[in-house]
């Protein structure tokens, strides 16, 4: 399985953001902010909504944004109970209007709503056809000495950066999991009905692992091709350890499904006494080494840590600009002040030649004097922002 069509990357698609309107989206009751820049650089105190602009602009993509939380929370404290955030997209085929937000439903129910130039669109998923993102935040910090579900849900991230239907198969598959839990439990003796669960499970299951291990290959070679041993950033090994991506890959599609669904089977005891399912893409994990070094990314430094995730994420959106033909909205959440004066020197300089736009955060404006004139430095207030210089 591919997960997106590999595209031309030389017609040089590098949409921007030329203007963001957010209303009752967190700290802001109303903004509308007018950018001249691809590179953009917020200022201000911690707590100022710095970020809550990243979390806007990460909406235009698949899922629940950077901070991963429910739309609820996204609305302002002591507003109505809704949001809305806008864009206005310069690209090579013209400006584009993309909205979504929070808004009242019957019976005081509230829904999500995605809008591309008035229009109603289907799901968030619609906005790749315009727009890609991919964000590096704090949280991120200690992925490489966290738990495998953290790593997970950082390689579907990748995937769906280049695949907006990743979303779709990885929901689906914690439903059918979920399904078959509650079986196990409460019926473990229907077997025509687990075999339906497992079958669907089996399905699912193989076509999540085929799209991550479709992409981590091709973030690993496009690593290895591009590596460039004088960089600040170390280059990353990638590589993706389970059961059933073993399966995907030795074996054709169907044959992995079929044999998944045995294991599946033969499991269901052990599984009715864990409470979940044990074997599966949702045990799988990311394995990522310190490539000079040849050793596991988490036994590098702190330091050496930031600095292979931040190569890892510059290698992703150069992947993500090949394969899509889109180079990606890039936001980096206080990343420069966790940098050495060479290493952000090295950020600011791989960051422009990736030829997209880029909003970045930091507390001191004296961390992006390099960029002076080349960057919208914008100073954020609660509630407000203005542009520095």
């Amino acid at each position: 399985m591919v997960p997106a069509p590999v595209r031309d990357a030389s017609s040089g698609a590098a949409p921007r953001v030329t203007r963001l309107i957010l209303q009752d989206f967190r700290t802001y009751p109303a903004l509308d902010l007018l950018v001249a820049r691809p590179l953009v650089a917020l200022v201000g105190e911690n707590g100022a909504g710095k970020t809550n602009l990243l979390e806007a602009l990460s909406l235009f993509t698949p899922g629940r944004g950077l901070r991963r939380a429910d739309l609820a929370e996204m609305a302002r404290i002591g507003g109505p109970g809704s949001f809305a955030a806008s864009i206005a997209l310069d690209t090579a085929f013209g400006e584009h209007r993309l909205g979504t937000g929070l808004e009242p439903g019957p019976e005081g129910r509230s829904g999500r709503v995605c809008r591309i130039d008035g229009a109603n669109a289907p799901s968030s998923a619609a906005f790749a056809e315009h727009l890609r993102v991919v964000w590096l935040t704090p949280d991120l910090d200690a992925l490489f000495r966290g738990p495998a579900g953290d790593r997970r849900r950082f390689l579907d991230r990748l995937v769906l950066a280049v695949d907006a239907t990743h979303g779709a198969r990885v929901s689906g598959l914690e439903r059918a999991l979920r399904s078959r839990n509650r079986v196990l439990e409460d019926d473990p003796d229907d077997a025509l009905w687990l075999d339906a669960i497992e079958r669907e499970a089996a399905e699912l299951a193989v076509a999540v692992s085929a799209a991550r291990r479709e992409t981590a290959e091709r973030l690993h070679g496009l690593i290895r091709a591009t590596r460039d041993d004088c960089s600040p950033f170390p280059f990353a090994d990638l590589a993706i350890e389970g059961e059933i991506d073993a399966l995907v890959a030795s074996l054709p599609a169907v044959d992995a499904e079929d044999r998944f669904r045995a294991m599946l089977r033969q499991s269901r005891v052990r599984d009715r006494v864990a409470g979940r399912t044990l074997v599966g893409p949702q045990a799988s994990d990311l394995l990522v080494r310190h490539g000079p070094k040849d050793i596991p990314a988490g036994l590098a430094s702190t330091g050496e840590q930031k600095a292979l995730l931040v190569g890892l994420v510059l290698a992703h959106a150069r992947l993500v600009a090949a394969m899509s033909g889109i180079a990606p909205l890039v936001l980096l959440d206080e990343v420069a002040a966790h940098l050495d004066s060479r290493r952000r020197t090295g950020l600011f300089e791989a960051l422009q030649a990736l030829d997209g736009p880029v909003w970045m955060t930091g507390a001191d404006p004296a961390l992006f004097a390099e960029l002076e004139g080349s960057a919208d430095l914008m100073q954020v207030e609660p509630g407000r922002v203005a542009l520095l210089r």
